[in-house]
């Protein structure tokens, strides 16, 4: 085989690894469907919770909500008299939508310099911290995914002034997350994974 065609075959190979890692899991609505789907996730939400204590089911939640476990998520263009393109509403950006900021706020106090956005581990990680981080600022309970939503979605200081408040639409995701949570939680307590 000639070294073009060695190359070549190479270059196909790699760019095929990572097919279908941008799309969704099939069953949102499954834990056990989820995790047995795509085994990645599972070890990386277990690693977060024994490294930073947030239950696997309060990760599950809050990625369902951000992206729907959608790992290139983005948030939509903003357009300017409905027609002309104005950029993206924010720089949010992967599973667990982290904006620009926060991410290089994370990787600077964790020292993950190539952490990314777009691979399950990294984006539960920084969910890990950013919620021991909630705890800390906030005294919000790791366990109590309504309030580490809300503070997740406002940043610590808005959870602190309670911005959130003013948004009823806002509470009203918030109660979905943690319902959600409260699913995946009894749902993982009774699925045999794979290991």
């Amino acid at each position: 085989m000639s070294r073009t065609l060695r190359a070549m075959a190479l270059v196909i190979l790699v760019a095929s690894c990572g097919g279908g890692q941008g799309t969704a899991p099939r069953h949102l609505d499954d834990a056990c469907r989820i995790a047995n789907e795509r085994p990645e996730y599972i070890k990386a939400f277990r690693k977060t919770e024994r490294k930073w204590g947030v239950p696997v089911h309060v990760q599950m939640a809050t990625i369902h909500q951000e992206s729907k476990f959608i790992s290139n998520a983005r948030t939509p263009h903003r357009y300017a008299l409905g027609v002309i393109p104005m950029g993206r509403q924010s720089s949010a950006y992967g599973y667990a939508q982290a904006l620009d900021g926060t991410w290089e706020d994370y990787k600077k106090a964790t020292g993950k310099r190539f952490a990314r956005r777009d691979r399950i581990r990294d984006a539960s990680d920084f969910m890990g911290w950013y919620m021991v981080t909630s705890r800390s600022k906030n005294g919000i309970p790791l366990t109590d995914t309504r309030n580490q939503y809300l503070a997740y979605h406002e940043g610590h200081t808005g959870y602190a002034r309670g911005s959130y408040n003013r948004k009823s639409w806002l509470l009203s995701v918030a109660n979905k997350v943690d319902a959600r949570a409260d699913v995946y939680q009894a749902q993982l307590a009774t699925c045999n994974l794979r290991r």
